[in-house]
């Protein structure tokens, strides 16, 4: 279970970084075109729009894996945890059923966008229209997971609803994950050379 979770991990933090770094290309590109060459790539922006909009929600995706989204946790702070438990269990079933809904918007609008093209790449509407479908089915099976851990794994209430106090905690814990995956790292290499 866990090595899949590192491997949707990973393949998150992949798109997340080839969105960013095509869309980067794309922007630099045209620039440098238009005012060294007086030319430019005329697709470019729109793909570059395209490109942003799945990396936002391919974002917003890993921050919900992270727990990294907002939230106001003053009352669950003060609740026993079997009461924290059913409050979070309460909220995250509105989430899915939130979830639910955007899925099947975004399957109807998507449908019905597979004949229109966008203007400058031709791509199909249903590319951007897409996206809906994507994060929903993957924020929802972030939220039944978070489920199941919560109803089956003694203490996960707590690092469930447990929101991030400031920017240096923020902070620590990207330093903390860096430090493990640099230990992985380490070990990798070095079981490699046995």
């Amino acid at each position: 279970m866990r090595r899949i979770g590192k491997l949707l991990d990973t393949t998150l933090n992949v798109l997340m970084a080839a969105t960013l770094a095509l869309m980067c290309i794309l922007v630099f590109g045209n620039v440098v075109l238009r005012y060294g060459f007086n030319s430019g790539i005329t697709w470019s922006e729109e793909m570059s729009r395209f490109l942003f909009i799945w990396m936002s929600f391919f974002g917003a995706i890993g921050a919900l894996k992270d727990n990294d989204h907002l939230g106001v946790d003053t009352l669950l702070r003060k609740l026993p945890p079997r009461a924290k438990q059913v409050v979070f269990l309460i909220s995250n079933a509105i989430v899915l059923y939130v979830l639910y809904l955007l899925l099947d918007g975004s399957w109807k609008i998507t449908l019905s966008s597979m004949g229109s093209r966008a203007p400058a790449t031709g791509l199909p509407m249903a590319f951007i229209y897409g996206t809906g479908l994507v994060v929903s089915i993957g924020m929802g099976i972030i939220i039944l997971f978070h489920i199941y851990q919560a109803l089956f794994r003694p203490g996960a209430i707590d690092e469930l609803t447990r929101m991030k106090e400031s920017e240096e905690e923020i902070m620590e814990a990207a330093h903390g994950e860096m430090t493990k995956w640099h230990h992985r790292q380490k070990q990798g290499a070095a079981g490699g050379e046995r």
